[in-house]
């Protein structure tokens, strides 16, 4: 970030053009003016600044850098004086900080050993070394104020969904501005195979907002789970009214996302509920994440059993056996042969995902269905044996 000519025009003229010259303080004021307007930042915060640039100058061409300094800039007057605090001591050690009581008493009448006095001096000319110092201050506590005002705008934004419009695209990060700040959407926070083009609007959630040497960044996300929840929240007002909730969610960014959902209302499906009528609330999430992003919403189950039958949907399970005392949580989940690709998904994707939804560790097992026994076979007869059996039965009889 750095100050347009206009903002710094009064150091550059007024501090710059000869090794000492007069310091200009209706320049000043103007300046002080017409940062506050283009940084959005209060007049006060500006003054500060620029009283805190003066003493520093101040103190680089007449005191000592141990020296505690303080500008006062008069904008009634036109003045700025500055004011060197010192310690009354009984026996000076650093006469850049302290004084002896009786130093002290020229300054201030019936000051005394414990008081601290201070010297005041006109701040009215600086040499080229000492307006450079103050040129230097002036960006800097500028930064550290903007910083601040960005972090208290943004602070209570966290965990929302923000508009940006994208400023910038390089192969690993994309640059949003939001507002009068610019925000960075990194390449593991992107919808994979999402194409951002450059002045275009974009929905974005605001992961966190930290501080570094380079100001203000916000650190926005597309990918998390907690950007889909949000959305859904936009679509579902039962939600708001907490007719209905999203209890768990598992996500995969631009392949699929589980939603575990729940209603507090009897009588009210919490699926058909997300879904909306002819699928219109999902679409809307799955419009703005894109298509090619799939969406399952399940019931959420209080019993464990059911919880991961339904988030392993749509495999139809035949058994599951919970291992007890598992650390970390495992089940066993057995299915027909031909449920078994359905339950694990491509890429092991659907069954990764039910692991995440539900918390546990799941092991899809192939039922092996027990052969049925065979039926003993009698001992086939000779025909010719069955033919003479007949023939002596015959003759028995007559």
């Amino acid at each position: 970030m750095y100050l347009s000519g206009r903002q710094v025009g009064f150091f550059n003229e007024n501090m710059k053009r000869s090794y000492m010259q007069d310091l200009n303080i209706k320049q000043l004021i103007l300046a002080i003016t017409s940062i506050a307007e283009e940084k959005n930042l209060p007049e006060e915060t500006v003054m500060d600044v620029v009283q805190q640039a003066i003493a520093a100058a101040w103190r680089r061409d007449n005191g000592d850098r141990e020296q505690d300094v303080r500008a006062e800039l008069n904008t009634v007057k036109g003045t700025a004086k500055v004011f060197v605090m010192y310690q009354v001591v009984e026996e000076v050690e650093n006469p850049a900080t302290e004084l002896t009581e009786a130093d002290a008493q020229e300054i201030k009448k019936g000051a005394k050993v414990g008081d601290v006095v201070e010297e005041m001096h006109e701040a009215s000319a600086f040499g080229r070394v000492a307006a450079q110092t103050a040129k230097q201050v002036v960006l800097q506590k500028l930064r550290e104020a903007e910083r601040e005002v960005v972090m208290e705008e943004f602070a209570d934004k966290i965990g929302t969904v923000l508009v940006g419009t994208v400023q910038r695209v390089d192969p690993r990060v994309v640059r949003v501005e939001i507002g009068k700040t610019t925000g960075i959407l990194p390449l593991s926070e992107q919808i994979p195979g999402e194409y951002y083009s450059i002045g275009s609007r974009i929905k974005v959630y605001l992961k966190d907002a930290e501080r570094d040497a380079r100001g203000p960044q916000l650190i926005l996300t597309r990918a998390n789970e907690a950007f889909v929840e949000y959305l859904f929240r936009q679509e579902v007002p039962e939600m708001e009214t907490g007719a209905v909730e999203i209890k768990e969610i598992a996500r995969e960014a631009g392949k699929r996302t589980k939603l575990a959902v729940a209603s507090n209302v009897p009588g009210v499906d919490p699926v058909g509920t997300f879904v909306g009528g002819h699928g219109t609330r999902v679409n809307a999430v799955m419009n703005e994440i894109g298509e090619q992003e799939k969406i399952d919403i399940i019931t959420y189950a209080e019993d464990t059993k059911t919880f991961i039958s339904n988030a392993l949907s749509p495999a139809e399970i035949a058994k599951i056996e919970i291992e007890e005392n598992a650390d970390p949580k495992r089940a066993k989940v057995f299915v027909s042969e031909d449920q078994q690709s359905i339950a694990i998904g491509r890429g092991g994707q659907n069954v990764r995902l039910a692991s995440k939804l539900t918390g546990y560790e799941l092991d899809i097992t192939p039922l092996v269905v027990a052969a049925a026994p065979k039926a003993e076979k009698k001992p086939r007869k000779n025909i010719e044996d069955e033919l003479f059996s007949a023939i002596e039965e015959t003759s028995t009889e007559q």
